[in-house]
């Protein structure tokens, strides 16, 4: 029984392989890659995206003592509209939404290995309303959640 579970675990892996291999090779990974390439390109964003990493420092500073710190507002506030700004850049919105279609892709992959299981396995996703579709502990129970049961 041991070495059938083996080489089950063999031909699992191999498998595992195969599929990582067709995700590389796929349009999300692709568009992924050149908008990432593109967005380390853009000499603005990344000179935003700088600043923003030093502007987050001071706003975790004086995060520790809220609005009590003398320059929380004024901090909490150039964070907010440097991040909007780094939002609004073409660059930027062209890696999220290729960010976002490749996590789709993973997600997709992931609930369809999970719901072969059992429909109950949880599967994590970066979008809320993926997790929202998907959600519950699957008992109905204190979470409050009821999840169908096939008939």
């Amino acid at each position: 029984m041991e070495a059938l579970e083996t080489a089950d675990m063999t031909q699992l892996l191999m498998e595992s392989q195969e599929l990582s291999t067709m995700i590389n090779q796929s349009r999300e990974v692709s568009d992924y890659l050149q908008a990432k390439r593109q967005m380390e390109a853009d000499v603005e964003a990344q000179r935003l995206l700088a600043l923003f990493e030093k502007k987050k420092e001071q706003y975790e500073d004086v995060q520790r003592f809220g609005k009590y710190h003398p320059d929380y507002n004024h901090i909490s506030k150039e964070v907010r509209e440097l991040k909007r700004t780094i939002e609004l850049m073409d660059s930027v919105q062209t890696f999220k939404r290729a960010e976002d279609s490749l996590d789709e892709l993973l997600y997709q992959v992931s609930r369809t290995i999970a719901n072969a299981v059992s429909d109950t396995i949880k599967v994590p996703s970066n979008n809320p309303f993926l997790e929202a579709q998907s959600s519950g502990c699957g008992t109905g129970g204190s979470c409050g959640c009821s999840v169908k049961k096939p008939s």
